[in-house]
């Protein structure tokens, strides 16, 4: 019931627990979205309730503090508050909708129940109409990955600036996305596809939430974000529908700040070369078990000081000479007082892709990759958000307050594309935001959806999951060329073998081992390796959920503690030699490590969940990192420096080298190592100690869990790689458990929205023991959908609201 008794709307489910809508307007329908979403989620609700305002480690304890100070010092909850005054200001329609979703949580809360809260102590708060605001940011403030500028800034320091790009350029971003547009010239109904799969972190709950909003200016079926009202990522209003991919655009800066304590508080020296007052305050960081915590906030006309302070940094000494560090944080919102909130209303009212077009210009932040169609045959593809015009040493490295040239001078136009061939293709690579950005992900995924594409003139709806569960992994190739060329004079930069083992058709991309393997001598410890079934399933890591399983990614919260894990043994690259490849010459290998070498070349480069020969291959990719990474070149860069915990994760070698591995084995030269001898190093220590087993063995689904489960939940084994299609993301020289993966796929038909397909990792409810908590785990590890209901009919009453 509402508040004055009067019925709201109705709540509905389909067979999988999915929540389907139904209120007389907008606002009555935000109200209901809020009320279910406190009913199914509750737990995940108030978790990020606290962590957008920094007072989680209050119940979670000492290991969700560093992500509270960084919170607090970076005014997340305070720049929440100044947008949401915007907004009422500047939007009150928009304004209204948002309180009465906020208005259907508080409503829901006083009546969930969930484990956790009891586990913990926790009392469900109160949100406030600012929270959804809070909510967005604390989620997306480390997707644009400034902290990668802090590892620039290091290795730079190290190993000179040409480092730089053999470690970062075109590598691992912060959150990454696969999306693919399919016109109805190339489609079997003549009406356009929209598929594709977000990857994030893999939480329980999950961070998308499959539901339906109906009422009588709209009827939208999409995923939303569990705090937030509305769909904003990925939605069909049954004539058109949207997705998004990350831009991979830069639009956050770090600023050296050099600060002086006076009487008054705390100066900053400005480009002008004039001391200016700066805002100062603190704040109590309250710890379970533990004593509070204090910590000085800080902000100059920069933004706010996220790193160090007046007395530089608390484990640091400053460098002879040098100023004591401090580090200001510029973002878009709190220059702005803008989330980009007032197009989520447009965007559910929208009927053709211009409404999308016009919706998007509202967009912040995150920076994406919009592709739309319509059912009168229009597209879309164009980038939306707010990258401001600066200096182009901005992008790359931390610059100097105290100097002129660096200050923000407006804001880009979003760039736009069209289609080629009818197709658009976007997985984080260079494309339409290549401007705007300085790191992308490698081609490798979007050039082999494209390529699965162009192998059919006409696509279905019910064809996408084949290319959603694509396991080729291109990134192979330089370390597989390595192991073929062992020995060869002059190789430390092999010239790479073709692929030869490329499928004629992408339904022969999903699945399947691939062609045998070359016989293996008689008594080889590599013939045959099976699973061992005494050999226990890794527990996620529980207590984080963002960026230890991959150095530059993250969605908010401390490093993941990456202890006790699995080893190595098992995900990798490499490619096949061709008959014309150049002849091993030089020291003979041992004959297990000569049989491995045979194997891989044989392999055929799929990330299959059963393939031994990933296993391998996985095992000596590890073994490589590992070995470069203890090269003495690399000594230097081997210590970060003392910044605040949460950043540690972008400034740790060994995942920035497994994440790297493909440029610097294929650089002309690095640093006078003999990547040779470390690849035949790495060989003969894999063929003395093979895997156990298959990849699915070891590399095996990680979620982030606010709280552990009380018993631990037995994680699936995975196909799939970082720089596969099926981007399920292991750290290479660290772990193989995949803490990040695909957070749902859809499909979206554009002839008929009952034919589009959804699915998410775990299921509809965040309740554990809920039959819906993970009944969409087993289709989502085989590359099923679940049907799109939009039929009342089928549909079950659950209750008026």
């Amino acid at each position: 019931m509402g508040n004055e008794g009067a019925v709201v709307g109705e709540i509905f489910r389909d067979p999988w627990g999915i929540p389907h809508l139904r209120a007389d307007d907008a606002n009555g329908l935000a109200h209901v979205q809020g009320r279910v979403t406190a009913l199914d989620r509750a737990w995940q609700l108030e978790v990020e309730r606290h962590r957008a305002q920094g007072t989680s480690a209050s119940f979670l304890g000492p290991e969700a503090l560093p992500w509270d100070h960084f919170v607090r010092r970076a005014r997340l909850s305070d720049t929440a508050r100044r947008c949401w005054d915007a907004l009422e200001r500047t939007d009150p329609g928009t304004a209204e909708w948002v309180r009465a979703y906020v208005t259907g949580v508080n409503e829901g809360l006083r009546s969930a129940d969930a484990p956790e809260f009891t586990r913990t102590g926790l009392v469900p708060g109160r949100w406030e109409p600012w929270t959804p605001l809070a909510v967005w940011l604390s989620t997306h403030i480390l997707f644009a990955g400034f902290p990668a500028k802090l590892w620039r800034e290091h290795i730079t320091s190290r190993l000179g600036a040409d480092a730089v790009g053999l470690f970062a350029a075109d590598g691992p971003g912060t959150a990454g996305s696969n999306g693919w547009l399919v016109a109805g010239d190339r489609t079997v109904t003549g009406h356009a596809v929209i598929a594709g799969d977000p990857h994030r972190y893999i939480e329980d709950p999950g961070v998308y939430q499959q539901i339906r909003l109906s009422c009588p200016e709209f009827d939208v079926v999409g995923l939303a974000v569990p705090g937030v009202p509305g769909i904003a990522h990925f939605g069909h209003t049954g004539s058109v529908a949207w997705a998004i991919t990350n831009a991979m655009a830069d639009y956050q800066d770090l600023y050296r700040e050099r600060l002086r304590r006076t009487g008054a508080g705390v100066e900053a020296l400005g480009p002008d070369g004039t001391w200016r007052r700066a805002a100062r305050h603190t704040e109590t960081i309250e710890v379970a078990g533990e004593e509070p915590v204090e910590v000085e906030v800080v902000e100059t006309d920069r933004g706010p000081v996220v790193i160090g302070g007046p007395e530089g940094l608390d484990d640091g000494v400053p460098e002879p000479g040098e100023p004591p560090p401090a580090v200001a944080l510029r973002y878009p919102p709190r220059v702005t007082g803008d989330l980009g909130f007032g197009a989520l209303l447009p965007l559910l009212r929208a009927r053709r892709v211009a409404d999308v077009d016009r919706a998007v210009d509202r967009w912040a932040e995150p920076v994406n990759v919009i592709m739309a169609a319509d059912t009168e045959g229009g597209t879309l593809h164009r980038v939306a958000g707010r990258v401001p015009v600066r200096s182009a040493a901005n992008g790359t490295r931390l610059v100097p307050a105290w100097e002129p040239g660096y200050e923000w001078r407006g804001w880009h136009e979003p760039p736009r594309a069209g289609l080629a061939d009818g197709v658009a293709v976007m997985a984080n690579q260079r494309g339409p935001a290549t401007p705007l950005g300085v790191e992308f992900a490698p081609p490798h995924r979007a050039d082999r959806i494209t390529e699965l594409l162009s192998r059919r003139h006409r696509w279905s709806a019910a064809d996408m999951p084949a290319i959603h569960m694509d396991t080729h992994l291109a990134s192979a190739t330089p370390l597989l060329t390595h192991l073929t060329t062992l020995g060869v004079p002059g190789s430390a930069a092999p010239t790479a073998v073709p692929d030869a083992t490329r499928p004629a058709d992408p339904a022969a991309a999903v699945g399947g081992a691939g062609p045998s393997a070359p016989p293996v001598p008689e008594g080889s410890p590599l013939a045959g390796p099976t699973a061992d079934p005494d050999v226990p399933a890794p527990n996620g890591p529980g207590a984080t959920r963002d960026a230890a399983a991959e150095p530059a990614a993250a969605v908010g919260g401390q490093p993941a503690d990456c202890s006790g894990v699995v080893p190595e043994g098992s995900p990798s690259a490499g490619s096949t030699a061709g008959a014309d490849g150049p002849v091993p010459s030089g020291p003979a290998l041992s004959e297990p490590a000569a049989a491995l070498r045979e194997r891989l070349a044989g392999w055929d480069r799929r990330m299959d969940a059963g393939s031994a020969d990933a296993a391998l291959f996985a095992a000596v990719r590890g073994a490589v990192v590992r070995r470069l990474a203890a090269q003495p070149a690399f000594a230097g860069a081997a210590t970060p420096p003392p910044y605040p915990e949460i950043f540690r994760p972008w400034l740790a070698l060994v995942p920035r080298v497994g994440h790297a591995l493909e440029h610097l084995l294929s650089a002309e030269e690095l640093f006078g190592i003999d990547r040779g001898e470390v690849v035949r190093e790495a060989l003969e220590e894999v063929a003395a100690r093979p895997p156990v087993g298959t990849w699915g063995d070891t590399h095996r689904l990680a979620p982030w869990r606010a709280l552990p489960p009380t018993t631990p939940y037995d994680e699936p084994g995975l196909s799939g790689d970082h720089d596969c299609v099926l981007c399920t993301s292991p750290v290479p020289g660290l772990t193989d458990l995949a803490a990040r993966g695909p957070a749902a796929r859809y499909v979206w038909d554009l002839a008929r929205r009952e034919d589009s397909r959804w699915v998410v990792p775990l299921g509809a409810s965040g309740v554990p023991g809920s039959p819906h908590h993970r009944d969409q785990q087993p289709l989502w590890l085989a590359g099923d959908l679940v049907p799109v209901v939009t039929d009342w009919a089928q549909l079950t009453k659950e209750t008026d609201v």
